[in-house]
């Protein structure tokens, strides 16, 4: 059976793996799937708290914070990747590269 600390740990290995993508990675796609990976280990974690705390209820009253923090954070997930592909559409057509270090040259 799977229990909440391996929901939550399955969360910390998701998140720290997306971490250090992010913190090595010059690839600038590559780094936005990286935070994607990092926002997917907090939505992991969001429901595995749901879960333990619907088991924790009473039956009649099934609490559904984790859920609704998860769809939230979801919205608010597709709305950033949205905007990174914008700015990395916009460096692509300027600059013709994908580097990180020609990301600051968006700025002039």
């Amino acid at each position: 059976m799977i229990t909440h600390d391996h929901v939550l740990a399955l969360s910390a290995l998701l998140f720290c793996a997306g971490a250090v993508g992010a913190l090595l990675r010059r690839n600038l796609i590559v780094v936005l799937m990286c935070i994607e990976l990092m926002f997917a280990a907090v939505v992991v974690a969001l429901v595995g708290f749901d879960r333990m705390w619907a088991a924790r209820a009473v039956a009649d009253s099934v609490p559904m914070e984790g859920r609704v923090f998860a769809m939230i954070g979801i919205a608010v997930v597709a709305a950033q990747l949205a905007v990174g592909l914008a700015i990395l559409v916009s460096l692509v057509r300027n600059r013709d590269s994908m580097d990180i270090e020609d990301a600051r040259l968006l700025r002039w």
